[in-house]
């Protein structure tokens, strides 16, 4: 679809006007006085003849129709707070309060505090965890033997792509749960490029069926930082879901954001498909090229056909240096930043944006560091646990019996706040859970390899137990 005239072009235009802006925001475009580091003269407000993204009726609604039409949805949303609002929404419009839901334990941070939110009670689905601490694929069939046994769960809420790229048979999980009359919530936030992939699409949420998709747009596509998209499909109450995110989502959104989806829908749509193919060229040169080395390992290049090949996972594990040593080797002498370190590996994300000279440099750079590693065998990651559960997580956090403990004095106690491992803020302990021998080993065992550790309260090492 396209606009008569484009958001971008609206904007220019009134930036050019003479109109006095007697409304917000407070720098009222005033360059003279604040010069133009900042695109001052395209930051407006919802004004006349500009709509308003929780009841658009022109050129916002137009937007909102480009991305229904590019991603085939039924309906999708624009979101300015990032996939956080989305995800908040998204399962506030699918759930009763106090619903049973089943919930993949490797979920973000956000999606526990829906769950907290709406006084959900989850049944977890622990995904088998390799070596190196990757959580793999949660399967069709696990999800069935849950639905079997718990007939009062009301939606299931998983990751697909996870943020180290593994891809779970979403159109399989959405066939057992539709014939159970069970709603499909599907965080995929890293995954908003799969339509345009060739070997991806068949992968996405949104054409799998899934009834909730959200998708961050900034992650893996050219749109501002804090862009994001909420997919609907099926029998999900469109109501439902402009309600709740009028409830999560700012009533004051970035203009400058939404030019810059309505931007990025216009470059795929004109120029993806072009694009995308040199993409995957780049992805499959750098497989091959990285396929010869002797102590680095990408995870790629071991890895069956169900994985996003544009999250490039290096593996550290049995050399002499960890994944945080290596980020720091890549940005202090190649001058590349990686996404995330762990213990055994690193992630760099790529996106059609990247050039075959990023990829180049990067390969340069990883057979140099190669061919410097010596060999040194360490024992890898083990399945994780899931803690004992003692209270819901709303009954955790509402607790008012508690007081503060030194991490490695908790075995035992019930945890009043969240542990997570940052980045991706995937809980390692959630409110309401016994802290087992396990937990506090591992919490041991991230510091020692510096891993940054986020908790609810900001104390650690102590942290808010019940009494």
């Amino acid at each position: 679809m396209k606009n008569k005239i484009s958001l971008d072009e609206k904007l220019k235009v009134y930036s050019e006007s003479n109109t006095i802006p007697m409304h917000m925001p407070g720098h009222k475009r005033n360059i003279e006085l604040l010069g133009n580091k900042l695109p001052y003269e395209k930051d407006i407000t919802e004004i006349y003849d500009f709509d308003d993204l929780h009841h658009a009726e022109g050129i916002l609604k137009d937007i909102s129709l480009k991305a229904t039409s590019l991603f085939h949805s039924k309906k999708s949303y624009l979101l300015v707070n990032g996939s956080t609002c989305g995800i908040l929404a998204g399962i506030r419009s699918l759930v009763s309060f106090g619903d049973q839901v089943l919930v993949a334990r490797n979920v973000h941070k956000s999606i526990y505090h829906a769950i907290e939110l709406n006084h959900l009670r989850p049944i977890y689905l622990n995904p088998e965890v390799d070596e190196v601490g990757i959580c793999q694929e949660i399967t069709s069939k696990s999800i069935e033997e849950e639905l079997e046994k718990n007939k009062n769960i009301k939606l299931v809420i998983l990751t697909s792509p996870t943020y180290e790229g593994i891809i779970s048979d979403v159109k399989k999980i959405v066939e057992v749960c539709h014939k159970r009359g069970v709603f499909v919530f599907v965080d995929a936030a890293h995954g908003a490029h799969f339509p345009f992939v060739s070997s991806l699409s068949k992968y996405d949420a949104v054409q799998c069926g899934a009834d909730i998709v959200v998708e961050s747009l900034h992650k893996t596509l050219p749109s501002l930082t804090q862009t994001a998209i909420l997919h609907v499909q099926g029998s999900v109450s469109l109501e439902e879901v402009s309600r709740n995110l009028a409830i999560f989502e700012t009533s004051s959104p970035s203009y400058l954001l939404i030019d810059s989806m309505d931007i990025c829908f216009d470059f795929l749509l004109e120029k993806g498909k072009r694009y995308f193919s040199i993409y995957e060229d780049n992805l499959l040169w750098f497989y091959e090229k990285t396929k010869s080395f002797k102590k680095l390992k990408i995870y790629g290049n071991n890895f069956s056909s169900n994985y996003d090949y544009g999250k490039i996972v290096v593996l550290v594990k049995d050399t002499n240096i960890t994944g945080r040593d290596l980020a720091n080797i890549l940005r202090e002498k190649y001058n590349i930043e990686v996404e995330m370190s762990s213990r055994y590996y690193v992630i760099l994300m790529t996106s059609v944006c990247d050039s075959k000279d990023n990829f180049q440099k990067v390969v340069e750079a990883l057979s140099k560091i190669d061919d410097s590693l010596s060999y040194q065998k360490e024992e890898g990651f083990c399945q994780f646990l899931l803690p004992d559960r003692k209270l819901f997580i709303y009954e955790a956090m509402d607790s008012k019996n508690y007081h503060f403990v030194n991490i490695f004095d908790s075995v035992g106690r019930v945890s009043l706040e969240y542990i997570e491992l940052y980045p991706p803020g995937i809980p390692i302990i959630v409110p309401g859970e016994v802290i087992s021998e396990d937990i506090v080993n591992r919490v041991k065992k991230y510091l020692e390899c510096n891993l940054e550790l986020h908790c609810t309260y900001q104390k650690f090492p102590n942290i808010k137990v019940l009494d």
